[in-house]
């Protein structure tokens, strides 16, 4: 196809949650629709594939039967750091699904809905043309359209760079791991948060019986260690539950999935003509679980506006305002676990007020007025605190 030129009308650039969630809606609505995902198949992604009430209801709305997919249920919190360990219920029930089955499954269901997939394109350029957007692929071919979403996720594409987040010192890890029986037992239904020196992280269950595992550390303490296996071996050392948890644990894959530069507070508010959605628009610390409801809350309200005929300003606004405060709490509170007195003091925290889990978890989420057609419910949590032996 190399010196191709194809007109289309509206091009989704990725096929994440975002833009696979854009990309059901307007085909829907009955607009054409191109998607372009870089992959030509299903891959991982680092995440800590947690999703949550709204973003479980985001995708039921769209079609997508997550527990026929295999996404297992969670109800609870862990958090552990050294040798304590705070329990609490969650005030919302959730579910997990790796980005490898979820991904492929959006995007499958956007193809069905009418949406043109186009697999393994990799965009190397975009500019503003006559009042329409030229994109160049790598491959040489040559797109004209009369409107661009970026839903490319942490990467960016060549010209269309990001502004920096508050917090961009971290660097990303994910691996999927088999534990041994009586520990996959113990972890059905809770998400565990561990923190360490430097950074923190989650274990849960995805489908098949798989823990993932996935944390952020940062920049400094990662150089100091060195490689995968020492900075798995300190964090293990250092946390006793974590450690007990991973004991006669088999890894899935030879090596981690890492992502660095992870802008934590991003939150697009640059005019450019283009529309942004996903991580591409904003990006919550990893800690809140709620990345995949703002991507997929996103992808839902640029549809919307886009079909009202709101520009991609008016859009970026309308999102920033929805999401400014929840993430910059979050990037408060994550600023602090990576710091040693916020380390020691998170359990004690905790303990000392009882209600703080359900606080966090109610202020960093995308407010209830914002979500398009999600039942509200509210739970309160019971919490225990415990010193491992």
């Amino acid at each position: 196809m190399t010196g191709n030129r194809e007109d289309v009308d509206n091009l989704i650039i990725r096929g994440g949650p975002a833009g696979s969630m854009l990309a059901i809606r307007l085909a829907d609505a009955g607009r054409r629709v191109t998607l372009l995902e870089k992959e030509t198949a299903a891959h991982h992604k680092v995440c800590g594939e947690f999703l949550s009430r709204e973003a479980v209801g985001y995708l039921e709305q769209a079609g997508v039967s997550l527990r026929e997919l295999g996404a297992t249920e969670i109800d609870s919190l862990q958090l552990s750091s050294g040798r304590w360990r705070v329990c609490a219920d969650l005030p919302f029930r959730a579910l997990s699904l790796s980005r490898y089955v979820l991904d492929e499954a959006m995007m499958k269901h956007a193809q069905e809905g009418g949406c043109k997939l186009r697999r393994g394109v990799c965009v190397d350029s975009i500019e503003a043309h006559n009042n329409r957007w030229l994109i160049r692929l790598r491959d040489g071919e040559t797109l004209f359209a009369q409107s661009v979403f970026l839903a490319n996720g942490k990467h960016d594409v060549r010209g269309w760079s990001r502004k920096g987040g508050k917090q961009c010192d971290l660097v990303g890890f994910k691996m999927h791991w088999r534990l041994n029986p009586i520990e996959t037992e113990s972890l059905r239904g809770v998400m565990e948060l561990f923190l360490f020196p430097g950074g923190y992280g989650g274990l849960s269950l995805v489908e098949r019986e798989t823990a993932n595992l996935c944390f952020v550390v940062r920049r400094t303490e990662l150089q100091r260690i060195g490689t995968w296996d020492t900075l798995h071996a300190a964090i293990l050392s250092e946390n006793l539950h974590l450690r007990r948890r991973m004991r006669d644990a088999d890894a899935l894959w030879e090596r981690p999935l890492a992502v660095s530069s992870i802008p934590y507070g991003y939150l697009v508010n640059e005019p450019s003509g283009i529309w942004r959605i996903g991580d591409q628009a904003a990006v919550v610390p990893s800690f809140t679980g709620d990345g995949m409801a703002i991507a997929l809350h996103s992808g839902a309200l640029a549809a919307e506006m886009f079909l009202a005929g709101t520009s991609a300003d008016e859009y970026h606004r309308t999102l920033a305002a929805q999401l400014s405060r929840g993430i910059s709490l979050a990037t408060h509170i994550s600023r602090a676990m990576v710091t040693g007195a916020g380390r020691a003091f998170a359990p004690f925290g905790l303990r000392l007020f009882p209600h703080a889990v359900q606080w966090i978890a109610n202020s960093t989420r995308i407010p209830e007025s914002a979500i398009r057609g999600n039942e509200k419910t509210q739970e309160k949590p019971a919490h225990r605190i415990e010193r491992i032996a």
